[in-house]
């Protein structure tokens, strides 16, 4: 039995779930949030907890019990909670800028200036013009977006330069040693 697949997921106060034969859909004070079931996998509601459940034994089934609770319990922490991820920018020059609560216009060395429009339901905070904060309710989607925004300029290995997450260590090359 999958250990992470037979833990029940507690709903707290507030939040809302709804069962039926393939979806489930999560609403709390920050939204709502709906996922597909696949591989035959039931989510079952009692009292105050849900318990996912597989069908039988076979390796698709054991493989998706774990991924469901995990995604349905990333559901109701994101409704309540909500997501963050967090960049920073390093160089000379580099820098973000918020245009609304959903758009950023970057400056990362390019001839131009990047804009890059959110989707919907996640918005960005630039408390400083070298951080960028993600926020959502849907976890994969917030990651997602931040891997899209690091993916514009990804932190170079000789110099460092770039947008990485916050904490993330880039591995540093020597470079050239020079002609002697």
């Amino acid at each position: 039995m999958s250990r992470i697949g037979k833990a029940p997921i507690t709903i707290p106060s507030g939040v809302e779930v709804s069962v039926s034969s393939n979806s489930v859909t999560v609403k709390g004070p920050k939204g709502t949030l709906t996922r597909p079931l696949i591989g035959g996998i039931t989510v079952r509601q009692e009292e105050n907890t849900l318990l996912v459940e597989r069908p039988d034994d076979l390796r698709e089934s054991r493989s998706l019990h774990g991924l469901t609770r995990a995604l349905v319990n990333n559901m109701v922490v994101g409704v309540t909670d909500g997501f963050v991820k967090e960049l920073e920018i390093i160089g000379v020059g580099y820098r973000a800028e918020a245009k609304g609560p959903s758009a950023l216009r970057l400056n990362l060395g390019f001839s131009h200036p990047v804009d890059f429009p959110g989707p919907d339901g996640v918005t960005f905070e630039v408390p400083a013009q070298t951080r960028i904060i993600v926020k959502g309710i849907d976890k994969e989607l917030v990651g997602q977006v931040a891997a899209n925004i690091r993916s514009i300029r990804k932190p170079e290995p000789y110099k460092g330069k770039g947008v990485r997450y916050l904490d993330e260590r880039v591995m540093r090359k020597a470079g050239k040693a020079g002609k002697k």
